[in-house]
């Protein structure tokens, strides 16, 4: 295997970046990314498997990290916002997503500062090291690793909702969800970002047109059936709305902004993490822009009664169009949830071996064994919940809360702030990382009790279907 002057001089300033920060690492007790010193102990061959690897993902340009931050954030939460208009009324549901929404840009901007100042952080648990040690590390490890494994269940049981939708076959929803773990699986397989945003624009075109025709699908079937001005909505929430329905509909618009977690990872693979402030920016923008327009006008169109996830609301045949234009992008962007965890747990458990680049028969055989059973697990997870709302909303309080929240708010308190506290420009990002804090810590309470309170409701009522059950999930 052999490589230019250009590619063996860009590998040696790999190294040497490595070996400058590795002083300031050790402070913290984060494990360098790479070991330069290693290369000397290694023959030929394993050298250019290294070289090989460190080439492979060091590839991801800002352009393409915003594809594949849209791929990941762009897809359920969309779909889950009208329902949220419908409980919390126009006005709330509106703020909530524009205001959570310019949070969560802020909270990824201090993610990429602790990157940029903390190089050899590749993951969000290497974060949790910095700031509270081995057990910050090992329990934002296990908050990760289960927050993923949701995520890739969430699409699963989208999947299944979609194909039986889509078919109206009366075929065993099990199987529509094992069909939906198996093409998960497939599309895992890839383990670079950069593959993976090549997929991306397939599934940004997708999202967007399912919910166009969703929109225009809904709209122009209210004007046709009741018309647009006897449409049953509100300004303000739902009467009788209890503490349980409202938090869980803000806890699926939280979910819809729930990008943060990954973006360690989508940043250790770019070849230049500066640049991470223009995918933060566009994403936020477009992100904040779709799903306002998404809540407001599907809500508009149909009123109380619209479905979660919203492609439901579309009409009979036209939900049907809708699932089979969006079966991209649930697919993808779950995919790309069980790429994040299968490098989060194959780049641990071989973190001293070739192994770990994933270019050797041994490094292909280890990575599909890992991503097999994460989403073997996935789907099990799926079929324990199988409802839409309370499995993202559980998703947002239990983790998402955590990600995009407090632990953003805690880097900057411990991480990035420099000079004396009564600086004016501490003591404004203080109060704002306070309040950053302090909503992360009432979606955890709140958001948990209520995601459990109404689970137990759904089951004691028989609304939901049963674990394994062949029924349609809802």
């Amino acid at each position: 295997m052999g490589y230019s002057s250009e590619d063996i001089s860009d590998f040696e300033a790999h190294k040497a970046n490595n070996k400058a920060m590795e002083a300031g690492a050790e402070k913290y007790g984060v494990p360098p990314h790479y070991d330069g010193d290693l290369v000397g102990e290694m023959d030929v061959r394993e050298r250019d498997i290294v070289e090989d690897g460190i080439h492979k993902f060091s590839r991801l340009g800002w352009k393409r990290l915003t594809v594949v931050l849209i791929v990941e954030a762009i897809a359920l939460g969309s779909l889950s916002i009208p329902s949220s208009f419908a409980k919390l009324g126009m006005v709330a549901g509106v703020i909530c997503t524009i205001g959570l929404g310019l949070v969560a840009i802020y909270t990824s901007h201090i993610i990429g500062q602790v990157k940029l100042k903390f190089p050899h952080v590749a993951h969000y648990p290497d974060a949790g090291q910095l700031m509270f040690g081995r057990f910050g590390k090992e329990l934002i490890n296990i908050m990760l690793i289960l927050e993923l494994l949701f995520l890739t269940g969430s699409h699963c049981l989208t999947g299944t909702i979609a194909f039986t939708n889509i078919t109206s076959s009366g075929i065993c929803a099990v199987i529509w969800g094992v069909v939906s773990a198996v093409i998960l699986l497939l599309l895992a397989v890839p383990p670079s970002f950069t593959e993976m945003a090549i997929l991306g624009y397939i599934d940004f075109v997708s999202i967007i047109a399912a919910i166009g025709i969703t929109v225009i699908g809904t709209g122009v079937k209210s004007s046709r059936e009741v018309g647009l001005s006897n449409v049953e909505w509100s300004a303000w929430p739902k009467e009788g709305l209890t503490f349980t329905d409202g938090f869980i509909a803000i806890s699926n618009i939280i979910f819809a902004y729930s990008f943060a977690l990954c973006q360690f990872s989508f940043m250790d693979e770019m070849h230049t993490p500066k640049d991470y402030i223009k995918s933060i920016w566009t994403l936020g923008f477009v992100e904040i822009v779709i799903y306002t327009m998404t809540g407001a006008l599907i809500y508009a169109f149909v009123g109380v009664d619209v479905g979660s996830p919203a492609l439901l609301s579309a009409g009979h045949t036209l939900s049907k169009v809708a699932f089979g234009i969006a079966l991209p992008v649930i697919f993808i962007s779950g995919s790309i949830n069980t790429v994040v965890l299968g490098r989060l747990i194959h780049g641990r458990i071989f973190k001293d071996s070739p192994i770990r680049f994933i270019n050797t028969k041994m490094g292909w055989l280890t990575w599909l064994a890992v991503i097999t059973v994460a989403t073997i697990v996935a789907f099990v997870i799926a079929e324990v919940i199988p409802f839409f709302d309370d499995l993202l909303s559980i998703c947002s309080a239990l983790f998402v809360s955590g990600f995009t929240f407090y632990f953003p708010a805690l880097m900057w308190f411990m991480l990035i702030r420099e000079g004396s506290w009564t600086e004016p420009k501490n003591l404004a990002l203080g109060a704002i990382n306070t309040i950053v804090l302090l909503i992360g810590l009432v979606t955890l309470v709140g958001g948990t009790y209520s995601s459990i309170d109404d689970i137990i409701i759904n089951y004691r009522e028989g609304s939901v279907r049963g674990v394994f059950s062949c029924a349609p999930p809802g």
